[in-house]
C-alpha cells in the first residue's frame, strides 16, 4: 500500500468517504468541486444518470435530508498500482419530513496525478417510509 504523506491510501480514502456524504449532507459543493473527478458519473435511486456539473446543480440544491449516517463500509484498493479503490456502504436517513429509509451506495475512487477523486457513484435506496 502507497504512504503519501504518511497517510496510508486506506486512511484517505476512507476520509474522503466521510467528506463525500458530509457534503451530501450539507449540501456542500466546494467540497464536491475538489473531490470529484472531470468525468464524474452519478446513477440516482430514480435511474438518472448525472454527469458532474449535473451532480454539482442537484447537489447545490437543499438535500431535505435531516440526517445521513452510513455503517458497513468495505473498501477494496485494486488495480497494478493500486490506483482505484471501490466503497460500498448502507446507509440510513430521515428527511425533515420525517420520512425514514436506507440504502447502499457504491463508490469509485481513482488516483490521478497522485490525488484520489471520485469517478463514479451509484446510490440506490432501499425503503422508506
Amino acid at each position: 500500500m502507497q504512504v503519501i504523506n504518511d497517510v496510508s491510501d486506506r486512511e484517505q480514502l476512507l476520509r474522503l468517504n466521510d467528506d463525500y456524504i458530509e457534503s451530501v449532507k450539507t449540501s456542500n459543493v466546494d467540497r464536491f468541486r475538489e473531490i470529484l473527478a472531470d468525468d464524474f458519473l452519478c446513477s440516482l435511486p430514480d435511474g438518472r444518470l448525472l454527469d458532474r456539473a449535473q451532480f454539482l446543480d442537484h447537489t447545490a440544491r437543499s438535500s431535505g435530508l435531516a440526517a445521513l449516517d452510513t455503517d458497513d463500509v468495505k473498501l477494496r484498493i485494486m488495480g497494478d498500482a493500486g490506483d482505484i479503490a471501490i466503497v460500498h456502504a448502507r446507509t440510513t436517513f430521515a428527511q425533515r419530513d420525517g420520512t425514514k429509509g436506507s440504502g447502499r451506495y457504491t463508490d469509485v475512487w481513482a488516483r490521478r496525478n497522485g490525488r484520489w477523486l471520485a469517478v463514479s457513484a451509484h446510490v440506490t435506496r432501499l425503503n422508506a417510509s
